[in-house]
């Protein structure tokens, strides 16, 4: 049985993942400054979830203590080095004519410097990556991300009015398609379906389960089926609530739960159609008659 500690989540990135930590003795409140440590080095982090009494699953980073005026200072000074930075790169990349978008710059420990970009094709950066280290006298990495990952990176908020779920809790990006918008009856407008990244949207998988197996229970669309008011033909499903709009000839249409539904009777067969005679029985063409020889001519 898992241990219960006092638990508190923590940002160690305002476009990070909230991190669950172990708060030890402290009680902090959402926005409270503080120093943690994750194993490999200390960093400064906000509190995003106050502390509450979890059980805990495995090792968690500690909260170390509350930040003091210097950490903060060392935050800051580190935060506009790597703005000063991040500037630079993309002035460099822009005076080469680079086609890149350098949009985050992390200062690591050990002396490096590592930048991340976003291209639709392979670029030959070397000489971006040299210029840089003679002017920031430090070990420089470029790495390049698709625009997935350069969305969870950068953050921003959503249509849903909601920070962008890959920057707050995915772990991983789950394979998205189109047919998950049919399931759900979206309408199939770019602007609608795609995210800030140009892509589908992510929460498109949440609910496409659960629609694909409460329209498994509704008839399919244009079937013909039975009504108390008649037979008609499937128009329109409202998957969650379980109706379905049916249309008929010479009425208007009308919404029935599935329960009222049945199966409809087979559709009255049209004019008899012409049966087609067996090889057997047909009658066979006449024998050809062989065609008349040339004449003999004599010499």
């Amino acid at each position: 049985m898992s241990a219960t500690i006092n638990i508190a989540g923590v940002k160690l990135h305002p476009q990070g993942r909230t991190l669950a930590c172990d708060a030890g003795a402290l009680e902090l409140r959402a926005g409270d400054r503080v120093v943690v440590d994750d194993g490999r080095e200390t960093e400064v982090g906000t509190v995003a979830v106050p502390t509450a009494t979890r059980p805990a699953n495995g090792p968690l980073p500690r909260v170390l203590r509350r930040a003091e005026p210097r950490d903060l200072d060392r935050v800051a000074a580190t935060a506009q080095r790597t703005a000063d930075a991040l500037a630079l790169a993309r002035a460099r990349a822009t005076a080469m004519g680079l086609p890149i978008k350098v949009f985050r710059a992390e200062l690591q420990r050990g002396g490096r410097t590592l930048f991340y970009f976003a291209s639709e094709d392979r670029v030959d950066f070397r000489e971006l990556v040299r210029d840089l280290g003679a002017k920031l006298h430090a070990r420089i990495e470029l790495r390049q991300v698709g625009v997935r990952d350069e969305a969870k990176m950068t953050g921003g908020i959503g249509t849903c009015g909601r920070e962008l779920c890959c920057t707050t809790f995915l772990p991983k990006f789950a394979p998205v398609s189109i047919k998950m918008a049919k399931h759900q009856n979206l309408a199939l407008n770019p602007t609608k379906v795609s995210g800030q990244c140009g892509r589908l949207k992510c929460c498109l998988v949440y609910e496409d389960a659960m629609y694909v197996e409460a329209a498994a229970a509704l008839p399919k669309m244009g079937k013909r089926i039975g009504t108390p008011e008649g037979v008609g033909r499937v128009g329109d499903l409202d998957v969650l609530r379980g109706r379905v709009r049916v249309y008929f000839d010479g009425q208007p249409p009308k919404v029935f739960d599935a329960a009222e539904l049945q199966a409809a009777p087979p559709a009255p067969d049209g004019p008899p159609r012409p049966r087609a005679s067996s090889p057997a029985s047909s009658p066979s063409p006449p024998p050809s008659s062989p065609a008349p020889s040339p004449p003999e001519t004599k010499s």
